[in-house]
């Protein structure tokens, strides 16, 4: 992940995706992380996992395929850091894809990307 300023790569993360990181996320529970243009548009500090950035997905192009398929497009896609129940070191945890569809970054990482965005910056998730 590329976080980027006037077009300008500021910092590189390494991160874990869903369990099945290829292709578009399609509906509910597919494990698929979404791709797309969208915003990150609310902070949430008190987070299941070490803070998240909410990303808008779905989408209206989201909800339209959704609706024609006849399924659910699921929700609550986050950036976030990682799971405070789990064993795993940080760097252990960006060894694989673990997420259900959210894109995780190591707590030190998710600190310094709080910092680095408000409220209403724009995300393309590209595959």
């Amino acid at each position: 992940m590329a976080l980027m300023r006037d077009g300008k790569v500021l910092r590189r993360y390494h991160i874990a995706l869903g369990d099945r990181p290829l292709g578009h996320k399609l509906q509910e529970g597919d494990q698929r992380t979404p791709e797309g243009r969208y915003t990150l548009d609310y902070k949430k500090s008190d987070s299941a996992y070490y803070r998240a950035i909410h990303i808008s997905y779905p989408n209206e192009e989201d909800q339209l395929r959704a609706r024609a398929l006849g399924i659910q497009p699921g929700g609550q896609i986050m950036i976030h850091g990682q799971n405070p129940r789990s064993s795993l070191s940080a760097a252990e945890a960006q060894q694989y894809n673990w997420t259900d569809g959210c894109i995780a970054i190591t707590n030190p990482q998710m600190d310094e990307l709080w910092r680095a965005i408000d409220e209403g910056t724009p995300i393309e998730i590209l595959p």
